[in-house]
């Protein structure tokens, strides 16, 4: 399915992690938007390492146009624009028989942490 406001966004760049500055301007959203957001839907968490520095997955990136497309374009409220995520979520758990399991996010969360102990054993 297209967005039909994605034909104005530059494509997602293959990379692993965003600033919030890049995201910024893949999605036309501020930065302080973003901040935001992340208050608003719990389901928008990016990492955050040292200095509170947010760094962003694709599939939040993803996320974040959603959002914008339901708020910008079809005129959602935020608990509108929540209300409707959260069905699709649940539409997509019933659908994908969910088992529990940790899922990507929280596996390459568990990563980044590994990674930050390491360097810290390390020096």
């Amino acid at each position: 399915m297209l967005d039909p406001g994605a034909e104005d966004l530059p494509p997602i760049p293959g990379k692993r992690y965003f600033t919030i500055g890049e995201v910024g301007q893949l999605c036309s959203v501020k930065p302080h938007v973003l901040r935001y957001w992340e208050q608003e839907f719990p389901q928008l968490q990016p990492v955050k390492r040292r200095g509170n520095r947010r760094y962003y997955q694709r599939h939040e990136v993803e996320l974040i146009r959603t959002i914008r497309k339901l708020l910008y374009i079809e005129g959602y409220t935020i608990s509108g624009a929540c209300n409707q995520l959260n069905a699709a979520s649940a539409d997509k758990a019933g659908a994908d028989g969910s088992t529990g399991r940790l899922s990507d996010r929280d596996v390459d969360d568990l990563v980044i942490e590994l990674e930050e102990i390491a360097q810290l054993l390390r020096a």
